[in-house]
């Protein structure tokens, strides 16, 4: 089998999917094992992800489920990607972030994003307007400074307050490139976590962006890049890009009804006769996916990392079978050289 032969460091990104006739509560247990699965095959980070009343996504509470995953596992780092920042207070985000790397100290990971809720009732329930997105920078500083150590004499602000038992604790924080995000990690310091684009340039243009106005910082002297991609690494080129589908499948189904269900077998959703429509939803959610046999992908990879320069990979793959997805994974992490990767 081929190998990736750019170094990077290699990481997984699951939002916990919720597959047809499974629970909520199932999807969220599948996750913590998979966790101690993806520590096994020798993966970097595991994060997780925050999204609000998606009738197929049991991941609401990335804190929570980060401290679950964290409990189930003991080297691999656990993080999220990420915590949605205009959706709430920054000091209550410091607090929690404290008391994960206080109960688990050197492992934690503070993703941070800019979406809102995605409808008018989530961001009514939520409290938030669509502007709230804009004050994502204003949050960020706020956040950052309930971790430093407070200046002397320091009476107003976050820095006069002890966001306990978060002051004084050095996370790492990554900023996800949704909108500006890129440019505010490069103002902040930050590594930026940056999704592959179905358009390659657009995804090199804000890395461009990024790197140009990076300000080095306490926690990062130079630019760092996480790249998400939506990977599937199978026995053929056919069985790979089955695997994704039933993801494409729900996403084409939240474009067309706005409601992102539950996943459906692939075999199944093969078998439909999809209308105009529906097809085009599909190749739209389709066009930025990463699939194919070893070979294929691994030459597929290097030459995305030769291209954007990225320091890490970060991988989501959610699939019906989660026997599918792991052997996925397990493919992937044998071209990537990682210690559990089966050859």
């Amino acid at each position: 089998m081929d190998a990736i032969r750019t170094r990077a460091r290699w990481s997984v990104l699951d939002r916990a999917l919720i597959r047809r006739g499974q629970s909520a509560a199932g999807a969220l247990r599948e996750t913590v094992e998979f966790a101690g699965e993806i520590e096994r095959l020798g993966y970097h980070r595991f994060w997780v992800a925050e999204h609000h009343a998606v009738p197929g996504i049991a991941g609401s509470a990335p804190t929570v489920l980060a401290a679950a995953v964290a409990a189930a596992t003991s080297r691999i780092r656990v993080g999220t990607g990420g915590v949605m920042l205009p959706n709430h207070r920054p000091l209550v985000v410091a607090e929690q972030f404290g008391v994960l790397e206080s109960l688990f100290p050197g492992r934690i990971d503070m993703g941070l994003g800019r979406s809102v809720g995605f409808t008018a009732p989530v961001r009514r329930a939520l409290g938030v307007e669509k502007s709230a997105a804009d004050r994502f920078g204003e949050q960020l500083t706020e956040l950052l400074g309930y971790f430093g150590d407070p200046p002397a004499g320091a009476r107003t602000g976050p820095a006069a307050l002890s966001a306990m038992p978060a002051r004084g604790l050095h996370i790492p924080a990554h900023v996800l490139a949704i909108g500006s995000g890129a440019d505010i990690a490069a103002a902040h310091g930050l590594p930026v976590v940056m999704a592959l684009h179905a358009d390659t340039d657009r995804t090199l243009a804000a890395l461009d962006r990024y790197r140009a106005g990076f300000r080095p910082s306490a926690q990062c002297g130079e630019p760092y890049v996480l790249l998400a991609v939506n990977a599937a690494v199978a026995a053929t080129p056919e069985r790979a890009a089955l695997l994704q589908l039933p993801e494409a499948w729900a996403t084409a189904r939240s474009r067309i009804d706005g409601i992102f269900p539950p996943l459906d077998p692939a075999q199944e959703i093969a078998a439909r006769t999809l209308t105009e429509r529906e097809r085009g939803y599909v190749e739209q959610a389709r066009a930025a996916q990463l699939y194919g046999d070893g070979p294929s992908v691994a030459r597929r990879l290097d030459g995305l990392l030769a291209r954007t320069g990225a320091d890490e990979v970060l991988v989501t793959l959610t699939t019906h079978d989660p026997a599918d997805r792991l052997d996925s994974y397990r493919r992937l992490a044998a071209l990537a050289g990682l210690p559990g990767g089966a050859a």
